[in-house]
């Protein structure tokens, strides 16, 4: 049965996002919380002042580095400062006295024990997903009961925007980790009361076991890291079997441009596939939930639906911070407003989406929530390449990766950022790794390749590389890594 909070008009949403809002900083943020509270009080906002989404631009950000800050100050109780603490004193003290009058008095009726045990099943943490960290220290989120409940809600919702049936069934083949791709899909079928087998990916059963399950389930669905589900839908076909029963590829943790979903769908074709989609999701740890496409023509994207009645998203220019408008390019801004365990309030998350917010029903299902654009790319990987002697190129590798990943010829690759001749002192280079698929001419695709790459990037790769599937796996590490390792810098730290 569809959820109707999906399909209320945007401006009966709005409100009760603005209603939540204020709500959750009020009795919750602003008492609970240590990190937000000192924050509050060092910009003297008071909490009540924060009624609507358009009040979050009084609020100073934060981002990753304010984790990492704090990692560094005290490494025991950096994770402590942004988990909701709730205990007599900071209740009596930062509690609005209306919320403090129903604690009061639910004590009295039912007892201190009662009233702590409330406490504890809403606010004490029992579960935790982590930043992966590639880029910097893995950090953890904090789930408490509360938490896990809305990520059964989450989940519900994508199997409804996905359009999974009770009598469908899936195999999650995202790698067993404290990682929330592979957890948000547990519990998607959990509370969607769908049948959803996780093999953990290939670190655990491995490429064999894997296709060995899809043999045996014979699942509709298949969900997991874009790279590895291509390698294992390519093993299955060198292998020559049939997987005419799948034809809808649900991935994320990764960007997945057109021309990759046109190679899924073309090697599900080749096994007897029909009528296959190939839906993208977008998440990330610090939101403890993720958002999907829904089902569309391989050439379309609809675009990532949200929730509005328990997050507010801003898209901001990364320089100034302004705050920008619908369906315009910038930098994605995260606020929890029904949450509890670790919280974040205008977290700037690193990701630039072209195409910005649209308000608009989607044009394909028909629901009324908000919907990002599915362009979205990592300002990590822009990375400053010294190319000559004198000065720094600012190299977007999310555009090389874009293109790379768009090439129907290309098996796979990987690029490695190095220092010419491994001298630190030298300017850096751009070796690509690359297999092709079949009947690809290599010194005609290496000058187009290049020629595109100049083009999107303003420098080109110093060298190519075509080596066998069986390398370009081994170097990814398809097989052990949460993620493939497609972008390799192995600059030394001088």
């Amino acid at each position: 049965m569809k959820e109707n909070i999906l399909f209320r008009p945007w401006r009966e949403l709005k409100q009760l996002q603005d209603r939540k809002l204020h709500h959750f900083i009020t009795n919750h943020l602003y008492p609970f919380s240590p990190y937000y509270r000192g924050l509050f009080d060092k910009n003297k906002i008071k909490p009540d002042e924060i009624k609507t989404v358009k009040d979050l631009s009084k609020i100073p950000f934060t981002s990753k580095q304010s984790f990492i800050d704090l990692i560094k100050e005290n490494p025991s109780q950096s994770n402590l400062a942004f988990l909701l603490q709730p205990d007599s004193e900071v209740i009596r003290k930062f509690l609005p006295k209306k919320e403090l009058m129903r604690f009061l008095f639910l004590g009295a009726v039912n007892g201190k024990n009662h009233l702590k045990a409330c406490l504890e099943k809403e606010y004490r943490p029992l579960f935790l997903t982590a930043t992966a960290g590639t880029t910097e220290l893995p950090i953890p989120f904090l789930y408490t009961s509360f938490d896990l409940e809305n990520l059964k809600v989450y989940g519900k919702r994508i199997i409804e925007v996905l359009g999974i049936q009770k009598d469908q069934k899936a195999v999650n083949v995202f790698p067993y980790a404290p990682h929330l791709a592979f957890w948000q899909t547990v519990f998607a079928g959990l509370a969607g009361n769908i049948f959803i087998l996780s093999t953990g990916g290939g670190k655990t059963v491995g490429t064999e076991g894997n296709i060995r399950t899809l043999l045996k389930l014979k699942p509709q669905f298949l969900i997991g890291v874009p790279s590895f589900v291509y390698h294992l839908l390519k093993t299955a076909k060198e292998q020559n079997h049939s997987l005419s029963f799948l034809n809808r590829i649900v991935l994320g943790a990764a960007r997945v441009p057109k021309g990759f979903k046109r190679k899924v769908s073309a090697l599900l074709h080749e096994m007897g596939g029909s009528e296959v989609s190939v839906m993208g999701t977008y998440g990330f740890t610090e939101s403890r939930c993720a958002w999907v496409e829904c089902p569309t023509d391989i050439e379309i994207s609809s675009g990532y639906h949200t929730y509005p009645d328990k997050e507010v998203f801003e898209v901001i220019d990364p320089e100034t911070g302004q705050v920008k408008g619908e369906g315009e390019d910038g930098e994605l801004v995260y606020t929890n407003i029904d949450a509890r365990g670790t919280c974040v309030l205008r977290y700037r998350t690193g990701d630039l989406v072209r195409g910005g917010i649209l308000y608009s029903p989607c044009p394909y299902c028909g629901r009324t929530v908000p919907r990002i654009a599915s362009d979205i790319v990592r300002a990590s990987n822009m990375k400053n390449m010294q190319v000559s002697k004198i000065k720094d190129t600012l190299v977007n590798l999310n555009n090389l990766e874009y293109l790379l990943e768009d090439k129907e010829e290309i098996d796979d690759w990987q690029i490695e950022i190095v220092k010419k001749d491994q001298d630190p002192y030298e300017v850096d280079q751009l070796i690509l790794y690359v297999s092709l698929l079949d009947s690809v001419n290599r010194q005609e695709f290496a000058a187009r390749l290049n020629q595109e790459v100049l083009a999107s990037s303003e420098i080109s790769f110093n060298q190519i590389n075509f080596v066998s599937s069986e390398e370009i796996q081994q170097r990814i590490e398809i097989e052990s890594a949460v993620k493939a390792k497609k972008i390799v810098d192995k600059r030394p730290k001088i």
